[in-house]
């Protein structure tokens, strides 16, 4: 990662407001990739979603919930059905007990409804902040910066975050966008991410944020995290 030149708070949130309209113009149509109707089945989804593809979940989840579509139902299921189901996409027993304990989560403490709180949803267990703020934000329009391995890399990319730590990128990303901007940046940079910003092929020359990007044409391939280090950081299922 080229070093990055000094920048005022103010000059970065000018900046990131830039790159902000960018995006927008860039991907205007940038939506959640899973396929959910509800904050339940997000939720679920996103669960799933570690370490596999988002079109692998969502093969998945076409057979998953149809058969268990209420927490209830999930909470109620039997252990090695779930396992039988959720297996394709990886680590499926600990991923089987996650969506499984969420469920009874949500009935027992939730009256069998997602809560909407990102300090209630970081109770149920296999969601971390960044399946909460998925959830808040798609699911419920509320604002949220989810960060993932893509976040975590664009933005650093970008010079508008410095932390390594998900929460401390969280946190320094909040101080630079309204609140109102939050999730449409998560879906946008995400997008961004995996059609463009590449770990180890960045498309430099196609970006179409790269006259607001100091590492534009100077990269080297990113590191991304281990599956185990990355389950690790974010609270979730691990291997």
């Amino acid at each position: 990662m080229p070093r990055m030149p000094t920048e005022s708070q103010a000059a970065r949130r000018a900046r990131a407001a830039r790159v902000a309209k960018l995006l927008a113009r860039t991907y205007p149509d940038a939506r959640c990739a899973l396929d959910h109707r509800n904050a339940f089945e997000l939720l679920i989804a996103t669960i799933l979603s570690a370490q596999c593809t988002d079109a692998k979940v969502n093969e998945v989840t076409a057979v998953l919930f149809p058969k268990y579509p209420t927490a209830k139902a999930l909470a109620a299921a039997d252990p090695a059905d779930l396992e039988a189901i959720v297996r394709p996409t990886g680590f499926y027993r600990q991923k089987a007990k996650s969506i499984q304990a969420t469920a009874q989560g949500i009935v027992s403490d939730f009256g069998g409804e997602v809560p909407r709180s990102l300090e209630q949803l970081v109770t149920l267990r296999g969601v971390a902040r960044k399946t909460a703020n998925v959830v808040r934000g798609v699911a419920f329009g509320e604002p949220g910066l989810a960060i993932d391995t893509h976040m975590q890399r664009v933005n650093r990319r970008l010079g508008l975050v410095r932390g390594e730590d998900p929460e401390e990128i969280e946190r320094e990303l909040a101080e630079l966008l309204p609140p109102r901007d939050w999730t449409t940046w998560t879906l946008r940079v995400i997008h961004h991410g995996r059609v463009c910003c590449d770990a180890k092929k960045p498309r430099c020359q196609a970006c179409a944020l790269a006259q607001e990007c100091p590492s534009a044409g100077k990269l080297a391939p990113a590191p991304e995290p281990s599956a185990r280090t990355a389950s690790r950081r974010r609270g979730e299922p691990r291997p």
